[in-house]
């Protein structure tokens, strides 16, 4: 597992995972959905995904990207956690006010660690990314609540990015068939 709170996955699973017909950001239809929110609403569930996504950051870095809307929740908590800055990031630059692609501190020449919520082609990701490396900054890992990408997959290899996530699908989906057994 790559968690260390090994009920984790089951409450993740049993809060938050949906069944129906979804759309994803992708374009993919699924007949499954994480729903983020109901986890990062529930303050002691979103705790324990922040301990994990802290034990998971690579060492010396400089600030956390978090990634708007879902990585929000979560960089907030590890930022308090582990006392790095914290940049919000855009899915696109405002039009108005400071225009910024990025809010919080200059992050040129800076090592940017990303935080997400779910990641499955990483299209959101792979978009900060590119900006974020236009502006200057050094990113090079992005650490995940749940990586629903296929397994031994690395959706963003192509940017270069190393992928670190706190729980798999594979293992939301042992969880999820330990749960019935």
């Amino acid at each position: 597992m790559t968690t260390t709170d090994t009920a984790l996955a089951a409450d993740i699973d049993a809060t938050c995972r949906l069944t129906g017909e979804f759309t994803l950001r992708s374009g993919q239809v699924s007949n499954e959905y994480f729903d983020k929110y109901l986890f990062e609403a529930d303050p002691q569930l979103l705790a324990r995904v922040a301990r994990e996504v802290a034990q998971l950051l690579p060492a010396e870095i400089d600030l956390l990207g978090a990634l708007e809307m879902g990585g929000i929740p979560i960089a907030t908590a590890v930022s308090q956690l582990v006392g790095i800055p914290l940049v919000f990031v855009r899915k696109k630059a405002k039009e108005y006010g400071t225009a910024k692609l990025a809010e919080g501190p200059s992050y040129d020449g800076r090592k940017v660690v990303l935080i997400e919520d779910v990641i499955t082609t990483g299209g959101a990701v792979r978009d900060a990314t590119t900006a974020l490396r236009a502006g200057g900054a050094v990113v090079e890992t992005v650490v995940c609540a749940i990586d629903r990408s296929p397994e031994g997959v690395n959706p963003l290899a192509d940017v270069g990015l190393e992928v670190r996530a706190v729980l798999t699908k594979a293992e939301l989906d042992a969880a999820r068939a330990a749960a019935q057994d």
